[in-house]
């Protein structure tokens, strides 16, 4: 038995059909030198033999517990075929334009809260001989983070390495050692104490974040805090959440972006969201929409202390505001350069606690526009939700089958439309865009990524 935190009890809240709550990974793989056609349906049945189902993959959620908080228990049993699955595409033109139209089919229902919330399914027939993996889980189980250290774990670093280490049959729960009476009080005193100085901290922080965003609101401050209610209202990018979802991906190679990191002084997420934000306005005009202030954004921080490796959501989720409009993408850079500077100065003054208090209460506020059929007239909580999971450096491979893609698919909070997630793996920063059926022309929004930052490597040149 294990309880949830309130941030991952907020996942379950917060679900409904148009908006479940799981977020996935896309795996594309070569097939190893000399394998045949039918190595990935020999690798799914491969996968049905690994029986052992190790925690949290073999936890089920129990809302009526013994105790005050919904927790996690054990399933009596775990049914593989429940949660594995093969598929091929069918042959023709535009294989990865099929492939995402399954991912995102795959991405639309709720995952069974009755059994354990994890599937995985393998799809054959790509382009060139290759498959691809599509990883589904809960959120509940863990964040972005913890969900490819996991991942990564179960993968080999190099294509000799043939043993299969399937996700689900790792034990990714600690578990505390004995000790006898003695070492259970001092536990039990050390949590108490914990407790205590993290409520403190977290009141603190508290009334820190309440002044900054106080003196924001009557301009004592300027762009030192981004304040809610205040995103553009009226864009393509919130609203009341449809059941339909739809997938798209952008890439930047990291050689590139190390030419213009260095050129500019710049960090990877001063050029990610500098393209991101340049892309969005672009995607606006062409919608007819010309804004007059900045695009904002929800960005998830990780609130992990150094070696804290447990499993559960350990995040904060904050705004920030982009940089005001401008067809200048050197003067966009700098804009958002400022504004994440004085994001990275609010989470280093302020106690993690209280950042996922402000998160918890802001996720309401987001919740309850939803739950009102609020979403469509206001933007509590910004424009989209942007996160930046670091990736492998080096090449994976299973089974001797190299990876050669990874993709994030993430999940929509309420009130937005769509979510962008940046994931980096083996020399490539990766855009995973996941957005509702009703929002034109996502491949557009994601060509113009790429786009934008070779605007922006012509500014600098410039």
């Amino acid at each position: 038995m294990s309880r949830l935190s309130l941030l991952d009890l907020a996942f379950f809240v917060a679900e409904n059909a148009a908006s479940p709550k799981h977020v996935a990974g896309l795996h594309i793989h070569a097939r190893p030198a000399g394998a045949k056609a039918g190595f990935a349906r020999a690798l799914f049945e491969e996968f049905l033999t690994h029986t052992e189902v190790a925690p949290p993959f073999n936890r089920v959620i129990r809302f009526i517990s013994p105790g005050l908080m919904p927790d996690w228990v054990e399933a009596d049993q775990v049914d593989l075929s429940q949660h594995l699955f093969f598929h091929s595409l069918k042959p023709g033109k535009n294989q990865r334009e099929h492939l995402y139209a399954l991912v995102s089919k795959l991405h639309e229902p709720m995952l069974d809260r009755s059994r354990p919330l994890w599937e995985v399914h393998v799809i054959d027939k790509l382009w060139d001989g290759q498959f691809a993996i599509y990883y589904k889980m809960h959120h509940a189980y863990a964040d972005g983070i913890t969900m490819t250290r996991w991942g990564v774990a179960s993968l080999a670093e190099g294509p000799a390495d043939l043993e299969l280490r399937p996700v689900w049959t790792t034990n990714h729960v600690k578990r505390r050692g004995g000790g006898g009476r003695s070492k259970l009080n001092q536990r039990l005193v050390g949590s108490v104490w914990k407790q205590l100085t993290a409520n403190s901290k977290r009141a603190i922080g508290i009334g820190r974040l309440g002044a900054m965003l106080a003196l924001e609101a009557v301009k004592l401050t300027k762009n030192a805090i981004a304040l809610p209610f205040m995103a553009p209202g009226d864009t393509p990018f919130t609203g009341t959440a449809t059941p339909g979802r739809q997938f798209a991906t952008a890439a930047l190679p990291m050689t590139r972006i190390a030419a213009v990191r260095k050129a500019a002084r710049a960090t990877l997420n001063h050029v990610a969201l500098t393209c991101l934000d340049g892309a969005m306005h672009r995607y606006l005009q062409d919608e007819g929409i010309a804004l007059d202030r900045p695009i904002t954004i929800q960005m998830p921080v990780n609130l992990r202390r150094e070696g804290q490796n447990d499993v559960g959501n350990k995040i904060g989720i904050i705004l920030v505001d982009l940089s005001p409009p401008t067809d200048d993408a050197y003067i966009r850079l700098r804009n958002v350069g400022y504004s994440l500077r004085n994001v990275r100065q609010m989470i280093d003054t302020v106690a993690p606690e209280a950042i996922e208090t402000y998160t918890i209460l802001t996720g309401v506020l987001g919740q309850l526009a939803a739950m009102f059929g609020l979403a469509d007239v206001i933007t509590p909580m910004g424009n989209a939700t942007v996160s930046n999971v670091p990736g492998p450096e080096q090449r994976l491979f299973l089974k001797g089958a190299e990876l050669r893609e990874m993709h994030p698919v993430s999940t929509l909070p309420p009130t937005h439309l769509i979510n962008i997630t940046l994931f980096s793996y083996a020399g490539e920063l990766n855009f995973g865009l996941i957005a509702t059926d009703q929002m034109p022309h996502l491949g557009r929004l994601a060509r113009y990524i790429e786009e934008e930052f070779s605007a922006l490597e012509k500014a600098l040149r410039a």
